[in-house]
């Protein structure tokens, strides 16, 4: 497949990959509203933060590695797949550990809930590691298909799955109330239940298809997708293996700088339950917009990268379109994240307190939930960077070093806890978002040095991309100092009429904003138009 077919692929699968984070986030998004309405929020800190917190850590110890080292190879590469399967089958034993010792860590360790406001937490926390095991049964399906761009089955599997979470997690909190932490752990065995019914389904149905054949799929038979030694070859790829092993390394530091705040929470009991119910609804209120666009393109991206390039090889001694094009697409993906970023940041001050008033009313509203908000817009803009800057690094990284990399991450994540700490006995809720800041900046500096010496002895510049027109720059700031004037007058006391003359001024000021991107950066609006915003209906037909 030549850079351009990947290339194309690559932005396909991340509009589908945006179509899908956004109808999860806002089902999600609409969920914890309605929830709010019939659970306390100290049932809801625990089941946002200590055990989705238990899941998250289970799933990602057992599979990130794998992911990343299996998706990796340069344009043309060859695997084995019947190898990569048997590696891939390891994530399940590996669950299985993660899952009895992190079990034992969250029954044992911690503090637990008091049973009359948050009942049947022992029994929630082994059913929700039982989902993380449960989901790692699809994992050698999902990199199968990550793999070949089968694109339309992560969507489907990942919505009929979410679909069916919500309508039990809704039925039962207005049904069964008395249930407790029963129903959300129900609700999340059956959400990661239908998503490996899904993958096999579909592979059971794919394999003997006359489609795979004549798309001469590696894998032939469902046996194949069973742990085998195929006749005179080794039962793994050791290279693979090998580059798995210092990924493997690099995701204990990873997952702590990804969930630093919840493990903090979690361990050190900076924040009563209560408050950290509120802090993780502000959360993910915040983090919508990077769910719903920033997260798909890094992982959609990291295959492009992955495939276009080859890992650890010097940009001359690699073919000139391959560079070429991840090269534009980089300082394109530079350049989309950043403005969006910006216009998150400067919107997100002025709009906080509507936002929230709207979503939960006076309870968040109300408090800290408006200051935590407002560090979040700017926080943003620094996820956006680091997840399009870290998708390539990691994808031209030489496995050497990757094993050098784990020491900056060794020096982050101490850095991290202890800035959350201290951060947040000094300024509650937002010493969080003011850790992963500072957190962040360092992590973008890492990587921004990289892409600078990777492409230092060619003709090609992609930081370039960070560099938004003196025209954006200015509507942004005139946009973020009328809005701010606006809040100040129109919202939020004064009814229903005056947030609406503060929602205009708003809309007038992002058409302004976005006048302003129209005539200055042409580039990066074909880029989207063509790249990011394919049109399905062709391409299926």
């Amino acid at each position: 497949m030549s850079s351009q077919d990947l290339l194309k692929s690559a932005s396909t699968l991340a509009s589908y990959n945006v179509l899908l984070q956004v109808m999860f986030r806002v089902l999600t998004f609409l969920l914890n509203a309605f929830t709010l309405r019939f659970v306390s929020k100290e049932l809801i800190g625990v089941v946002n933060v200590r055990l989705t917190l238990l899941y998250s850590t289970l799933v990602f110890l057992s599979r990130e590695a794998f992911r990343r080292a299996c998706l990796s190879g340069g344009p043309g590469g060859k695997h084995n797949w019947r190898q990569l399967v048997n590696l891939l089958w390891m994530t399940l034993p590996l669950g299985f550990f993660w899952g009895v010792l992190l079990a034992c860590v969250w029954l044992w360790l911690l503090e637990v809930p008091d049973p009359q406001a948050v009942p049947f937490y022992g029994p929630a926390v082994v059913l929700f590691a039982l989902a993380g095991v449960q989901e790692l049964l699809a994992e050698p399906l999902w990199v199968l298909a990550q793999a070949h761009m089968f694109l339309r089955l992560k969507v489907v599997a990942e919505s009929l799955a979410l679909l069916a979470k919500c309508g039990v997690t809704v039925v039962l909190v207005v049904w069964a109330r008395q249930w407790g932490l029963y129903i959300f752990a129900a609700a999340h065995l059956l959400y990661t239940g239908v998503l490996v019914l899904c993958y096999v389904g579909y592979f059971l149905h794919f394999l003997p298809s006359e489609e795979a054949i004549k798309s001469h799929f590696p894998l032939r038979s469902v046996r194949d997708l069973i742990p085998h030694r195929a006749h005179g070859e080794p039962l793994l790829d050791w290279t693979v293996a090998r580059l798995t092993w210092s990924f493997f390394k690099q995701s204990f530091l990873k997952q702590i700088l990804t969930e630093g705040e919840r493990y903090v929470m979690t361990f050190l009991n900076v924040l009563s339950f209560g408050d950290q119910g509120v802090y993780d609804i502000v959360n993910n209120l915040g983090s919508m917009v990077a769910r719903f666009v920033f997260l798909p393109i890094e992982e959609s991206f990291y295959v492009f990268f992955a495939k276009v390039l080859e890992r650890g090889r010097h940009v001359k001694s690699q073919r000139e379109e391959d560079v070429s094009v991840a090269a534009e697409v980089l300082e394109c993906l530079l350049k989309l994240v950043l403005v969006l970023g910006l216009v998150i940041a400067v919107f997100g001050y002025a709009y906080s307190g509507l936002a929230l008033d709207v979503y939960g009313g006076s309870m968040l509203s109300s408090g800290a939930g408006p200051s935590l908000l407002r560090c979040y817009s700017c926080y943003v803009l620094l996820l956006a960077v680091n997840g399009v800057t870290e998708c390539f690094v990691f994808a031209a990284m030489s496995q050497e070093e990757v094993d050098k990399y784990n020491v900056v991450m060794l020096a982050l994540s101490v850095s991290f806890l202890f800035l959350s700490y201290m951060l947040t006995w000094w300024a509650g809720g937002v010493g969080f978002i003011l850790a992963n800041c500072l957190n962040m900046a360092l992590r973008i500096l890492h990587s921004v040095l990289y892409i600078h010496r990777y492409f230092l002895s060619s003709r090609w510049a992609p930081l370039r991309g960070l560099q938004p027109s003196p025209l954006l720059c200015l509507a942004l700031a005139v946009s973020a100092g009328v809005t701010v004037i606006s809040e100040r007058v129109f919202c939020c006391d004064g009814g229903w009429l005056l947030r609406l003359v503060h929602v205009g001024v708003g809309a007038v000021c992002l058409l302004f904003v976005l006048l302003a991107l129209l005539l200055t950066e042409s580039r990066l609006v074909v880029f989207v138009r063509t790249q990011l915003l394919p049109q399905y209906r062709k391409k299926h037909t």
